[in-house]
């Protein structure tokens, strides 16, 4: 990250086994494969050139030149390159878009966000959160419907859904884990510990009434999921807030 690049903010404890999502231009091979992986970070990416489809907890996207993806903190996902390879703007994510519920959107201007990227990232970020439009999420196919599903927080018995739509019980793992890089289960527990992780970091709920209405078997339940993901228990995310707020 050059000098003229924005600090991201600091979390109550160093990143250990996250990957980078390095701010400005980014180049992606052909057929380039990155299995599925973590960012602790909230970025945006645009597509400047060629293609590639990302599938993860915000479920799966194809995105060409002039798409946009948000990504939230501590999200996972996997990231398929076409043949043509791409070319990526990496940007912080502004605030004013941290809470859209949509993830994926256009640009009709990426050359000037690249522009002011080269000289000015904060800049830049504020012109994409005015650029931004987001775009309704399309389900490609079963595995699409069963992310959604996941993503909802409702408990899931997976036989039973299988056999709603029509999916063979023994096939479903597999096929979702081909589209998606994880079983339908670690998916779960992922979606999960990040609304936890969210609800602790923005209120002053009680943790074990989050974790009650997360559908954790208990507080306990909660801190491992929490700490699995983040690197930090739920105490450690509250003392860090209310850190940050004093000072």
């Amino acid at each position: 990250m050059s000098a003229q690049q924005p600090r991201r903010a600091t979390k109550p404890v160093a990143s250990h086994r996250f990957a980078d999502a390095p701010l400005g231009l980014l180049d992606h091979h052909p057929h380039e494969l990155r299995a599925r992986h973590c960012h602790d970070d909230a970025f945006v990416a645009i597509v400047l050139e060629g293609g590639y489809q990302e599938a993860g907890d915000e479920g799966r996207f194809d995105v060409r030149p002039g798409d946009a993806l948000i990504h939230h903190p501590f999200e996972s996902h996997l990231d398929r390159v076409a043949a043509r390879g791409a070319r990526v703007l990496v940007l912080d994510l502004p605030a004013e878009l941290a809470a859209n519920p949509q993830v994926r959107g256009r640009v009709d201007d990426p050359d000037t966000l690249v522009r002011l990227a080269a000289c000015d990232p904060r800049s830049a970020a504020a012109a994409f959160a005015e650029q931004f439009v987001a775009l309704p999420d399309r389900a490609q196919d079963w595995p699409d419907l069963l992310a959604h599903d996941l993503r909802g927080g409702e408990p899931i018995q997976l036989g039973e859904w299988a056999e709603r739509a029509g999916v063979r019980a023994e096939t479903l793992s597999r096929g979702f884990r081909a589209a998606y890089g994880c079983t339908p289960k670690a998916y779960r527990a992922d979606v999960r510990a990040r609304a936890a992780l969210a609800a602790i970091r923005s209120g002053v709920e009680a943790l074990a009434d989050i974790a009650h209405g997360l559908h954790f078997t208990d507080q306990a339940h909660m801190t491992h999921a929490v700490a699995r993901l983040s690197g930090a228990t739920p105490g450690s995310w509250r003392r860090g807030q209310i850190d940050t707020r004093l000072g």
